[in-house]
């Protein structure tokens, strides 16, 4: 297994080698944040199919990007691929005391909690001065939303019952409903970024990821459009003559099926 590894890092090596590929030799960390990105997402769809053979070409592809990057790297004198697995080794054996250590912790909460407490000795995270520090600014907005909301209730920040969360929700749209009279864009959008945020807050207390739940919604949207579409093609006709009432009830149609 490591020596498929070793064969890995070494054609990448290859590839960015005098004689290798000039695709390849020309990329810089920031031309291949894209397609790091890329992967990750690839990775999510792979899985959402079930597809084990699918996940295993996704990962594959994920790994590659993780080593091209290594090996830039490498390159500038800066770590490489065996750095980074030596360093994520030592970091998860270091935050797992309750596993390879001594120490007793029994729920997931519980090693949460421990965990954010390690991390606070670590290098690199005791001159942050806010426990909101540290969740990627370029993560999607739904999931940084909840992550940062996470860390808040961590200390207490947070309603103590689900049921106090729906008048705030009810709030926020009334809220919104009000700005809409005022015809301020700003002012609109940031009524719905709230309406939005309390959204998330409220999937959190259902232990939801809203990520994910939109992720599903906008599949179940394309099915269901998709329908209409295949729809208006077998009866010969397009989408562009179709009323919204005869789409409608293609609509209506999709959802029965």
């Amino acid at each position: 297994m490591t020596d498929n590894l070793k064969k890995l890092v070494d054609l990448m090596a290859t590839l960015r080698g005098p004689d290798g590929c000039p695709w390849d030799r020309k990329q810089t960390p920031d031309s291949l944040k894209p397609f790091l990105v890329e992967e990750c997402y690839e990775v999510v769809d792979a899985l959402d199919e079930g597809s084990p053979v699918k996940v295993k070409e996704e990962l594959g592809d994920l790994l590659f990007q993780i080593i091209f990057h290594a090996r830039i790297a490498e390159e500038k004198g800066e770590f490489t691929i065996w750095d980074v697995i030596s360093a994520n080794v030592e970091k998860m054996v270091r935050r797992h005391p309750h596993v390879f250590g001594n120490e007793k912790l029994s729920t997931d909460k519980e090693v949460l909690a421990n965990w954010e407490e390690i991390k606070k000795k670590e290098k690199g995270y005791e001159d942050r001065k806010s426990i909101l520090e540290g969740v990627p600014r370029s993560m999607p907005s739904l999931i940084r939303a909840h992550r940062l909301q996470e860390r808040a209730a961590r200390v207490g920040f947070d309603w103590k019952h689900l049921n106090k969360t729906l008048p705030k929700l009810d709030e926020e749209i009334a809220e919104f409903k009000e700005s809409l009279k005022t015809e301020d864009a700003a002012h609109i959008e940031e009524e719905l970024g709230d309406i939005f945020f309390m959204l998330v807050n409220i999937s959190r207390f259902l232990d939801v990821d809203p990520e994910e739940a939109l992720r599903k919604t906008i599949g179940k949207f394309i099915r269901r459009f998709r329908y209409i579409e295949e729809s208006a093609s077998d009866a010969g006709t397009s989408l562009n003559d179709m009323t919204l009432d005869e789409m409608e009830k293609l609509w209506q149609e999709a959802k029965g099926k």
